[in-house]
């Protein structure tokens, strides 16, 4: 924490000085001390008054690249497989086939056979006409009326008269007669007359002369052989390059110690802190209650915003707080 009861007139240098020694963390300001050349200047550059100093570490700027290596190298396997033998029963020739032909006489038999001893003819004849006898009803007697009296009182329409009159309808009447008629008329036809035969008896042959081919077939014997199944080869196996992909971290920029712009009890106000304190508190690093007073709370908060942005770190520098957008 910042002393009050400093004088606001103390040279630039032992404001610096004051400042740096309370804001700094004791690990970079002994890494201060051992990386500090001893020609290093010891007063800030192009310093103007009212304003505070303090030399910082500036992190070194690494460039991570991606490169591919070998992990391992492409390879060969080389296996021999050996042949495969196996013993078999073969049979071999001991006599070699022969043909010899055999003539096969013709065979006779007596057949019978019809022959013909008067061809076929034909001749017209007469179909006479034929008749059949059918009966059909025919009228006798139309239908007609004729008039009937009455025999019972229902049909009396009128009581007024003493006689009944009916109109009666009389049906017709139909007698059955048989008559011929005509069912196919008179014609001719064409009449064939067959021809005549007579049976012969004749010696044929039955089965013509041929020849035979008799084969004596070949004779064998079973013999035990030692036979190749399959043949020596060689099998090979090829085994790829492998790689990897390999992160690399180039220096850009080495780290080094700067005299930067500081806040200190010259430049700073109590509303300049809490606006400090209330940045850092948005950015996700508290630094406790926004009081306006750079406790421990605020510089362990301004430590870990600084070196999650890769800022110089040793206090309040104009660096950070242009990042946290307080000036």
């Amino acid at each position: 924490m910042l002393k009050r009861s400093l004088p606001r007139v103390l040279p630039v240098v032992l404001l610096a000085g004051a400042l740096f020694a309370s804001l700094v963390d004791p690990i970079d300001a002994q890494n201060d001390t051992q990386s500090a050349a001893p020609d290093a200047e010891l007063l800030p550059p192009n310093a103007k008054p009212g304003e505070c100093y303090a030399r910082v570490w500036v992190p070194p700027v690494y460039e991570t690249s991606t490169k591919q290596v070998v992990k391992k190298e492409a390879s060969e396997t080389i296996e021999i497989i050996p042949a495969k033998w196996e013993t078999v029963t073969e049979k071999v020739v001991i006599k070699e086939p022969s043909e010899a032909i055999e003539v096969i006489p013709a065979q006779y038999e007596l057949v019978e056979e019809k022959v013909e001893i008067k061809s076929a003819s034909k001749k017209i004849a007469e179909v006479p006409s034929v008749y059949e006898t059918v009966k059909e009803q025919v009228l006798d007697q139309k239908e007609h009326t004729v008039w009937k009296k009455g025999s019972d009182p229902i049909e009396n329409v009128k009581e007024g008269t003493g006689e009944i009159m009916c109109l009666v309808t009389v049906p017709a009447t139909y007698k059955t007669i048989t008559k011929q008629i005509l069912k196919t008329p008179a014609t001719v036809k064409e009449v064939e007359i067959p021809a005549e035969y007579t049976t012969i008896k004749k010696r044929v042959v039955k089965v013509p002369a041929t020849t035979k081919k008799i084969t004596t077939p070949a004779e064998y014997k079973e013999i035990q052989v030692r036979k190749l199944v399959t043949p020596a080869t060689v099998k090979r196996t090829a085994t790829p390059v492998e790689y990897q992909e390999v992160a690399e971290n180039k220096l850009v920029k080495e780290g080094r110690m700067e005299w930067r712009t500081v806040l200190c009890e010259t430049n700073t106000t109590p509303d300049v802190v809490a606006r400090i304190q209330k940045a850092l508190t948005t950015a996700g690093y508290s630094p406790g209650a926004a009081d306006g007073v750079i406790g421990p709370g605020t510089h362990a908060a301004l430590r870990q915003y600084q070196k999650s942005k890769g800022l110089a770190e040793g206090g309040l520098t104009a660096e950070s707080l242009r990042s946290l957008g307080v000036i």
